[in-house]
């Protein structure tokens, strides 16, 4: 094997795996199979490519060798009889005709995201297959054992491959509303790198999401998600001090925020809010944009949770209204209506907020408790720490 085949290998499947993966899918409607023979094809590149002989089309040369070692396993193992006939011959095939560069790779996004499919498993899925990450990968990220991660990817894939579920992006009418779960799991994933300080992950969901909002220009929510992800990742450098500590925002050296990832989501939100009746992510953006600006309009931040509570109301959007209100109002306002939030016991962020309040308020053995709960509730260890500091210093106040 030379080192020009195995470089040339390398480069093309880091650079295309997704839009081969996609092709390959959607020709056998069958994630495992087209998995395998795309890896079956990589190895036969390293076998077969001589260092003066890689082929000028390595990417077609990879897609048609998997195509035809898929349509072998399917003929020699007679798994799928009845599809063979809608499956055309072997033959060799440009770059073009094996894929479109947008249909399919968004194709792929959608499919992963599909609502037949629970959202632990889109997300896993989206990961695996458009971002390629690894089944250990992905375990570590959600904080779960490889092997019930691994078994989860399974089932989603079969259950993609026996329920027929169509590898296309949905028809107009199914849009809006399959368009808000990509959007979800794009945001979870950079939620999960936003919270554990993982960049790779922040990253990830920041390409994938700007690949959506390329391939979907008249979309204003894809727009608003991915200027509200730049603006929040504009600040992660920080949030966490040299030592990993976290750094309240209020503390935060705003010298250390990217400008440039301040000026993208800025005209990505500008563009998004040209559309008018702005959504569920443009409402976000233009609350991460709010505190980009010093001093933060707090007042308007909280109008604006207001909306968000209006269009898509959850507990998470209530805690965060209710931390709004007490900077306008004061730490009371903000109690009372943290008190009133029903479904986040198990929320770390929520007693931490609730016990600043408390501590505002001079209500100290409250608000030790709050903070106690809230420490045993953190996951990270840089919340674990702050928390632990906080606690410290109304013990020996």
């Amino acid at each position: 094997m030379s080192d020009l085949a195995s470089a040339a290998v390398e480069r093309v499947y880091r650079e295309h795996r997704s839009r081969m993966l996609a092709a390959l899918v959607r020709a056998l409607g069958d994630f495992e199979l087209a998995e395998d023979a795309l890896q079956e094809a990589c190895s036969q590149a390293l076998r077969k490519w001589p260092r003066s002989q890689v082929p000028d089309d390595p990417f077609a040369w990879l897609l048609t060798v998997a195509r035809n070692h898929a349509l072998d396993r399917i003929r020699h193992a007679k798994m799928a009889r009845a599809r063979l006939p809608s499956v055309p011959e072997p033959v060799a095939m440009t770059e073009k005709q094996l894929v479109d560069l947008g249909d399919e790779r968004l194709s792929l996004i959608f499919t992963c995201c599909h609502p037949a499919l629970g959202e632990d498993a889109r997300s896993a899925l989206t990961l695996q297959a458009v971002a390629g990450f690894t089944a250990a990968q992905i375990a570590r990220t959600f904080l779960v054992a490889e092997p019930a991660l691994a078994q989860r990817l399974v089932r989603a894939k079969r259950k993609i491959r026996d329920a027929g579920i169509t590898f296309e992006v949905p028809a107009d009418h199914l849009l809006p509303e399959r368009l808000q779960g990509v959007l979800g799991v794009l945001y979870l994933i950079f939620t999960r790198g936003y919270t554990t300080a993982d960049a790779s992950l922040r990253l990830e969901a920041l390409r994938l999401g700007k690949l959506v909002a390329t391939l979907m220009p008249d979309e204003p929510e894809a727009h608003g998600l991915v200027a509200l992800m730049l603006l929040h990742n504009s600040r992660s450098a920080a949030r966490i001090s040299s030592d990993g500590d976290l750094v309240l925002f209020e503390d935060q050296d705003r010298s250390l925020w990217n400008a440039e990832e301040i000026s993208e989501g800025m005209a990505l939100l500008d563009r998004a809010l040209r559309f008018g009746s702005p959504g569920p992510y443009v409402l976000h953006a233009v609350i991460a944009a709010l505190h980009v600006q010093d001093p933060v309009d707090w007042a308007r931040v909280a109008a604006l949770y207001t909306e968000l509570l209006a269009v898509a109301p959850t507990p998470v959007i209530e805690l965060n209204h209710a931390v709004a209100v007490a900077m306008v109002d004061g730490p009371a306002a903000g109690l009372s209506l943290i008190d009133g939030i029903s479904g986040l016991d198990s929320y770390h962020l929520l007693h931490s907020a609730r016990a600043d309040l408390l501590r505002r308020l001079d209500r100290r053995s409250e608000a030790v408790a709050a903070y106690r709960l809230a420490h045993d509730l953190a996951v990270t260890p840089a919340d674990r720490r702050f928390l632990a500091a906080r606690l410290r210093s109304l013990e020996v106040s």
